[in-house]
């Protein structure tokens, strides 16, 4: 018979886990917008953007949201597989190419080299759900929006690209 009971030390450790994963996809976030703020006036309000362009404003809790839910994806699989498995390494790759993009396309103002490194980052997020699912199906699940939204971001990117060529 398994017990409900739970030894208070392995809460803790959970729970370190919990904010190790949380902090380190909020300072990813953070990172990139070391870049991406300074370049939104007046770079990217001047370029040619499509009709189905987002405002600004909603960036900024859709990937507080989204890091927040990777977060808690790579602590499930790191949980179950632990920090060094493959999954979790495909993880804080997609992660680094996460703040590469917002080097590239805002820091360096260059929409096309964006473009191939999101293409990049797509199949990288792609991969790490896969990984993540294989693992703990709930982590796949939590990488799905993820997954659509860079998808949505890199058809927004090509757009601007095309458009500002």
């Amino acid at each position: 018979m398994t017990s409900l009971y739970t030894e208070p030390s392995s809460l803790r450790v959970s729970a370190m886990e919990l904010i190790v994963c949380i902090a380190v996809c909020m300072v990813a976030g953070f990172l990139g917008s070391l870049w991406t703020t300074p370049s939104l006036h007046p770079w990217y309000a001047n370029l040619a953007k499509p009709a189905w362009t987002p405002p600004n404003w909603l960036f900024g809790p859709v990937w507080t949201v989204l890091y927040l839910m990777m977060a808690i994806a790579a602590w499930l699989v790191w949980r179950k597989a632990g920090l060094t498995a493959v999954p979790m390494r495909m993880f804080l790759f997609q992660l680094l190419l996460n703040v590469a993009w917002s080097g590239l396309f805002f820091g360096l103002r260059l929409p096309g080299a964006g473009l191939a490194e999101i293409v990049l980052l797509w199949f990288a997020i792609l991969a790490t759900t896969i990984g993540f699912w294989r693992t703990v199906p709930a982590a796949g699940w939590l990488l799905l929006p993820y997954l659509i939204w860079v998808g949505y971001a890199s058809a927004l990117n090509f757009s601007i690209w095309r458009l500002n060529s």
